[in-house]
């Protein structure tokens, strides 16, 4: 019976790349890919899903909102329940969602995060590790609740920051991390090897 997982993401969808190579290559385990949803119209994610034969779906949002609004939220919850995920991952994804959307998935969601949280929650995480200073950073998937990028930790990853290290080399390092790091989550989730939060 396969673990099916649902991903939500705003941009151009490199973590959500990682996911589908790793789903085509054999290594995401049970887990396979039902649908990739977007707040974003002409996101590229919603291309890349069409690329690998997923279903695609933009949820009309208001663009100049950071929170989901109560029919927003539905829009989303309505193709999530159809689809029956198993777990819904956010890759990119840059709306806030509330505590009726985390709980109406009885909590099973998600989060990539770029740095080795509980540092630099928020925006602009890898500028603010580089600028800190710190002398390591990475990212984290951790489970979603109300409080933003506060929920129970499931993984991290890490990378050293040199003392020659520029934005854009600490952005690909960091994100060549995520894109080790997310699959292999989504894999252990779907086998038993990390337990569902209770």
């Amino acid at each position: 019976m396969s673990f099916r997982i649902i991903i939500l993401g705003s941009g151009r969808g490199s973590n959500a790349h990682a996911i589908l190579e790793a789903e085509a290559s054999g290594q995401l385990g049970e887990a396979t890919t039902v649908a990739v949803l977007s707040d974003k119209k002409e996101a590229p994610i919603l291309d890349l899903a069409k690329q690998f034969g997923k279903s695609a779906h933009y949820v009309p949002c208001r663009p100049k909102k950071a929170r989901l609004d109560a029919e927003e939220t539905e829009a989303f919850l309505k193709i999530i329940q159809e689809l029956e995920a198993d777990l819904v991952v956010l890759a990119g994804f840059m709306k806030i969602i509330d505590q009726h959307f985390i709980e109406s998935l009885d909590g099973k969601i998600i989060n990539l995060h770029p740095s080795l949280l509980p540092s630099f929650p928020g925006i602009n995480s890898i500028e603010n590790a580089l600028n800190f200073p710190v002398k390591i950073t990475g990212c984290t998937v951790h489970w979603v609740i109300p409080k933003i990028d506060a929920g129970k930790i499931i993984d991290q990853k890490a990378v050293t920051i040199e003392p020659d290290e520029t934005l854009e080399s600490l952005s690909e390092k960091v994100h060549s991390a995520e894109h080790l790091l997310l699959p292999d989550v989504i894999r252990r989730l779907s086998t038993g090897e990390i337990s569902f939060q209770k």
